[in-house]
Order: structure tokens, then sequence, then C-alpha cells
């Protein structure tokens, strides 16, 4: 016979072929919880991030996360797909993310915080929890802020509880984080195109702790360097051969998977730095061992990852120089994806000082998309366009405005296949050198759609500023006929970290001692 149990389980009592009672088993499917709180936080930038950050980007509770996130490239669609192809229900508690900026607010991480635990209290019995931080979260009253709200939930669960969870490879990993946690698992690729498959992974793994197949064993080593931003391009040298070195030396039995850690340089923080973590099935010798051999072979490439910096100058020359366009110039100072303001225009000066052609920038600049607004398209007038303390002043056509909603269609960094950018204008100078991209919402450049979708042809340039370092490579890789510069341009997110003021990072550490 069935009955119902309190949790509306179907419950099977069998009898034997001779009528008699002999067992009673519970076929329940595992019911495993998905939480994530993620935010990189610059701690150069002057501003802080706040609630209306989070409700801008994502602050859900409940189905609501199940509706926006199953079918994205993220690893929260990732878990939802993982926990269905194990046979586990999935049970959609809280999500909150917030484009990267400054130091989240005090109050705000606090009620985001609560209001996740509260969820996890409120979800009824769960078998497990998978988790997305991101790994570089900094508060202002926690710097090591994904530590903090990961062992809050380690409190909230008991000690042995299973809990997996996936970070960036941006992440700057803590020891509190590995202790409060079962597994942690860093994407592979940057840019970031692998989200999905590691919430794969990473449900798989839960699957197979709840089946007791596997008893998970995690142990992170922390070398005493930082791998420059710049040299962070996991399929080029140095760390292609890094990775493929790290894939043998794991490729043993009794691996469960294994994390090299970039790191995030521009989060002044004691936790800021590159470290690597492996996972063993019940093997803390061999987690240990081979740590420590990936570890030794970071610090003994360590001279690879200080690159040449360019100057703004020597790239526009360069640039003049080509033979193929466009050339697409990484604005490393200014890179959204890194926290920054979104509204540099030091690349934009120098090239309509020295620049030989058409160049296009976007530029987060909500009043000059209000002026726009005014002007009218087709309409011409005078613009002050971007950062108020250099602007670029000139004539502008208000060639057209839009809504700034667009879509990505693949897998691209950041995991995230719609964008809204709000109310946006295109301008361009009166001599046709230069056309802006007003926003009147910051927005990283992840999809070649921010320009396609408002009828911008990559092709009509010879140069396009695009604010990020590894990030827009994916994204710009089919039209980027002249290839990528990277450029040492000044901000809160320039490449060369001597040059940022660090009060509370680990010392000795490379490349500074």
């Amino acid at each position: 016979y069935g009955e119902q149990n309190f949790r509306g389980e179907s419950r099977v009592c069998p009898v034997s072929p001779g009528g008699t009672l002999v067992s009673s088993f519970s076929f329940a499917m595992k019911r495993v919880g998905i939480v994530g709180l993620l935010h990189e936080s610059n701690t150069f930038v002057a501003g802080r991030t706040v609630r209306s950050d989070f409700e801008a980007d994502l602050l859900l509770r409940g189905e609501p996360i199940r509706a926006a996130m199953i079918d994205a490239p993220h690893e929260v669609g990732g878990f939802f797909q993982g926990l269905a192809e194990a046979g586990m229900e999935a049970v959609p508690i809280f999500l909150a993310r917030a484009l990267p900026y400054g130091t989240i607010e005090a109050g705000t991480f606090m009620a985001l915080v609560e209001e996740l635990l509260e969820g996890v209290h409120a979800a009824g019995e769960l078998d497990g929890i998978l988790a997305a931080p991101h790994g570089a979260t900094v508060a202002e009253n926690h710097p090591d802020a994904d530590g903090y709200w990961l062992e809050r939930l380690r409190k909230e669960l008991g000690a042995g509880f299973p809990i997996v969870a996936t970070i960036d490879p941006h992440a700057n990993l803590s020891q509190r984080m590995v202790d409060a946690t079962d597994v942690l698992i860093a994407y592979t690729t940057n840019p970031h195109l692998d989200q999905r498959e590691t919430g794969v992974k990473a449900a798989s793994l839960l699957s197979r702790m709840l089946e007791g197949s596997v008893v998970p064993v995690q142990k992170a080593v922390f070398p005493e360097l930082a791998i420059n931003i710049q040299t962070q391009n996991t399929s080029e040298e140095p760390l292609r051969s890094f990775y493929s070195f790290a894939s043998e030396c794991c490729d043993v039995e009794g691996v469960l998977s294994h994390s090299i850690v970039l790191g995030f340089p521009y989060a002044d923080v004691p936790e800021m730095g590159s470290s690597v973590l492996v996972v063993t099935d019940g093997n803390p010798d061999l987690a240990a061992e081979l740590s420590a051999d990936l570890a030794n072979e970071m610090e003994v490439r360590k001279e690879f990852y200080e690159p040449g910096f360019l100057s703004i100058s020597s790239a526009i020359a360069r640039v003049c120089e080509s033979e193929q366009a466009p050339v697409v110039l990484l604005d490393m100072g200014d890179n959204v994806g890194g926290g920054s303001p979104a509204d540099s225009t030091a690349i934009p000066h120098e090239w309509l000082k020295c620049g030989d052609g058409a160049g296009a920038v976007v530029l987060f600049d909500p009043a000059s998309v209000e002026k726009a607004v005014e002007v009218g398209e087709g309409g011409v007038s005078h613009f002050s366009m971007g950062d108020p303390s250099h602007p670029v002043k000139a004539e502008c056509v208000v060639r057209s405005l839009h809504d700034g909603k667009f879509h990505e269609s693949e897998a691209r960094h950041g995991g995230f296949s719609s964008f809204d950018q709000g109310k946006t204008a295109i301008l361009e100078t009166s001599d046709g050198r230069l056309t802006m991209m007003a926003t009147s919402r910051r927005m990283a450049p992840f999809s070649l759609s921010q320009l396609t979708a408002f009828g911008l042809d990559p092709g009509d340039y010879r140069m396009i500023v695009a604010k990020g370092v590894i990030a827009p490579m994916a994204a710009y890789q089919p039209v980027a006929k002249g290839g990528f510069l990277h450029v040492d341009s000044p901000g809160v997110t320039r490449a060369n970290m001597r040059k940022l003021d660090y009060r509370n990072r680990r010392r000795p550490m490379f490349p500074f001692e």
C-alpha cells in the first residue's frame, strides 16, 4: 500500500508473496537547497555597493530563481541541470548578485546574509546545499565576506551537513571558506565560459556524497604571490601550460577535483592573492601532497606572471600602424568587470588627439543620455561626456536612442544572457572620428550585442575601446581583426598592481616583495 508522509513523499510498504509485510522503504527524493550571494568588491572604489545595486541586478527568493536561472550559462543554472540529472529535487532559496563595484555597505550585507539564512531555515528538511559565493566579496564589517556567510551557513546546518560550493577563479580564497564547505570548485576558464559546467560538476559531486559513494576532503595552499590580472587568460601562456600541468598532476585515482584560484587584485584584504585547492575522496594526505605540488609549480613560474605594460599613446600608435581593423583596446584601468566607474575618457582623449580614423567607446553617462533625449534623434548639440573631471567635450549628432536591453546567445563571461544598461544614446562627433555609446547604467563589455543590438557595426571602426582585461576577449574575438592590445590606463582597476595603494595585503608577496 502507499501513503504520504509529512513532506508529501510517497512511501511504499511491499509484502511477500504470502502476504506478510516484510519491510518499509522510503523512495523520497533528496532535497537540495540552492543559495547564492555574489559580488566582486573593489576596495579602491570610493563608492559603496548598496541594496539597490542588488535589486537592479538579481535579488530573488524561491521559485523565481528557477525561472530566471534554469537555462542560464551560470553555475546556478548548472545546479538545476545537475540535480535534475541526478534525480534530486532542487529547492531554490536565495540568490543575490550585483555588478562589481565598491565594498558592500555593512547594513546591506548583514541584511542579505540574514535573508539567506532565514530562507534556508524556512525551506524545510534538506539533504544538502549547493552554494554560489563569488569568493572576492568584501563588506565594510567583514573583509572576508564570503568566509563569513559560508561559516554562518555551516553553523546553521551543522558540522556533518553536505555543503558544496562553486567560486569564481577571481576569488581571494580563505581558509575560512574552505573550512565552512565540504567541496569548493572554481571555474577553469578565463574568460569564464564554463560556469554552467562547473555548477553541473558541483551538483554531481553532491549527489555522490548523498549516495555515500565519496567522502570529500579538501586542502588549499596559499603561495606568497598574486598573478597579474593581465596574464590571467587561461587559454594563453603563462597559464595555459600551468593548467595543463595541474590537470596531468591531478589525473590520479581518488582526486575529485582541483582548482587554480587566480585571485582578485582590486580587493585590499589579507586574503588577496592566488591559491590552489585539491579535493580527494577521503585521502587528506593525497590532497595535501597534490596541492603542495601545484602551489610549488605556481611559484616556480611566478616571474612569467608580470607582463610589460603598454601606455595609451603607444597603443594608439600601434592602432594607426595596423593594417587590419578594428583593433580592440582593453582599457584595464576602467575595467567594469572589476568594479570601475565605466566613465574613463583617457583613451578617447588620446584618440581624438593622435588617432587616425573612426573609434568607438561605451561610457556610463546618464547626464549625456538625458541631454540626448532632449535633443532628439538626428539633433546636434555640444556634449560633455564621460568622467566629469576629464570629459570629452565635442559637438555631436544624436544618431539613435534605445531602451538599452540586449541579449547574448552564447556562453560568455559572467554567465548571463539578458542585459539592461538603461536608456542608451549613440552619439557621434561631428567629424565622425569618435562614436560614443552613453548608458544610464554601468555595463561590462561581456557581449558583442552591446554594440550590434543598437546598430553599431564593429567593422566601421579602426579602434574600439572595451573596458575590461580578459573578460571581453571572448565576446570581441570574432570581430577583432586587428587583435587586442592591453592598455595600462589609469584608474581603480589598473593592471600595474604596484601603483595601487595596498594597506592590508599579506607581506611578503610577489610582485611587491
